[in-house]
């Protein structure tokens, strides 16, 4: 049995969309490429959850208009990947709009972030001038169209992370290049991906003098801490933002199919996230990092066929940097990466006075062979908890196991009727 889920039965942990209790929510991940006609003339730029749609590039340029993007409705909200940013015209060029509704265009070069005054300088400041050197910008370019994303160096010799679906399209037949933070532009090569966690590394032709980040230890996170986003927003490339670690262990999911989703074991951050910012850093207040930005929340217009609310609201997710960096090294030492493979697919569990109300992560089947069946795990039971994590969804359940590494050993509590009980499960492998 793959790690794919299985049409009808439930979720394949892990790798599903979410099955919240009740009406299923939709979930969307979009990929519009709009064609540029024979005339020269450029398309209308695409829609894009939690953006709106595309600048116009100016005529005088080749036009690059690109989205990608997933949105999950959960009432009014949905959870869309916040990062490749398409519209700019050429690489890192941003068109934008004015108070009087005139456009104009931005291309500044890519500049450094120092302490000129310390006396002034705030945390975000200091956090900048450590992280800002790491990050880069990410162009992407394929036969129909181009978009723009984050990224942060992980090594001197040009290793770099950034999200997988900021530079999908540039691995079949495009081309991807990174602009550091000093301006430097080098043409990139895509090491391998990681659809499921949205990871992607790439290895800078030339380069050997890169500023790597730090990363600090994400387990010790605490709710309210500091947290700054630095990435590329609609281009606009070493971009701040500060805010703060709004929650943990935070389940998410992306994708507009089934098999394209991405379950996150996510951080929560109010700090400014926009499209083009996937695949940059989320930074503790030492200037270390502590995640990778990746989904950004939208409220949708609740009328048909209306867009939903553009750019940031405040709720933005990023990929904690314990378990990006776990990744990163696997696909940097293979050309892939593995993940913790329970074996069940699982449905959430509805309270029965409310079915909107999750109680659990009810398994609807188990695989032969699998963690699951040596542990006892059987159709029917109910998983409550993972660790002294509650598991209410399906989706919690993806999330907590996709949180751990292969191998591991954890306590599952499981609801068996009207009994409860724990269970020690050795997790599988799978990649």
């Amino acid at each position: 049995m793959s790690e794919h889920p299985h049409p009808g039965s439930g979720q394949q942990y892990g790798w599903q969309p979410p099955q919240p209790a009740g009406q299923q929510p939709t979930v969307q991940h979009t990929a519009q490429q709009p064609s540029v006609p024979p005339s020269g003339q450029p398309s209308p730029p695409p829609t894009y959850p939690g953006y709106g749609g595309f600048p116009t590039p100016p005529a005088t340029q080749p036009e690059r208009t690109s989205g990608r993007g997933g949105r999950l409705r959960i009432g009014l909200v949905g959870l869309v990947a916040g990062a490749l940013i398409g519209g700019g015209a050429g690489a890192g060029v941003a068109t934008l709009v004015d108070g009087s509704g005139t456009s104009s265009s931005s291309s500044a070069p890519a500049q450094s972030v120092t302490i000129e005054n310390p006396e002034r300088a705030t945390t975000a400041t200091a956090a900048a001038a450590k992280a800002a050197p790491s990050v880069v910008t990410v162009y992407v370019a394929s036969g129909s169209g181009a978009g723009s994303g984050s990224g942060v160096v992980l090594t001197a010799d040009g290793y770099v992370l950034t999200n997988n679906h900021v530079v999908a399209e540039g691995g079949d037949g495009g081309s991807v290049q990174v602009r550091t933070a000093d301006g430097a532009l080098y043409d990139a090569e895509i090491v391998g991906t990681d659809p499921s966690f949205d990871l992607a590394v790439l290895r800078l032709e030339g380069a050997d003098d890169l500023v790597p980040a730090t990363f600090a230890d994400s387990d010790d996170l605490q709710i309210g801490d500091v947290a700054v986003a630095i990435g590329a927003p609609l281009g606009l490339s070493n971009t701040v933002t500060d805010g703060i670690i709004s929650a943990t262990n935070r389940a998410v999911a992306t994708g507009s199919t089934q098999d394209e989703a991405t379950v996150l074991d996510a951080l929560q951050t109010d700090a400014a996230i926009n499209p083009g910012n996937s695949g940059g850093a989320l930074v503790d207040g030492a200037g270390e990092v502590i995640g990778i930005n990746t989904a950004i929340a939208t409220v949708a217009s609740g009328l048909p066929g209306g867009q939903s609310q553009s750019g940031n609201i405040g709720v933005g997710f990023a990929i904690p940097g314990n378990t990006a960096q776990r990744v990163a090294q696997e696909i940097i030492e293979t050309g892939k990466a593995t993940r913790a493979f329970l074996g069940v697919s699982a449905r959430t569990a509805s309270d029965d006075e409310n079915s909107e109300v999750g109680t659990g992560a009810r398994i609807e089947t188990v695989e032969p062979g699998s963690a699951a069946q040596d542990a006892g795990l059987q159709q029917g039971d109910v998983v409550t908890a993972v660790g002294d994590r509650p598991v209410t969804t399906s989706t919690e359940l993806t999330a907590a196991v996709r949180s751990l590494a292969p191998g591991e050993t954890v306590e599952l509590t499981v609801r068996r009727g009207s009994d409860s009980r724990t269970v020690d499960v050795t997790l599988g492998e799978t990649s």
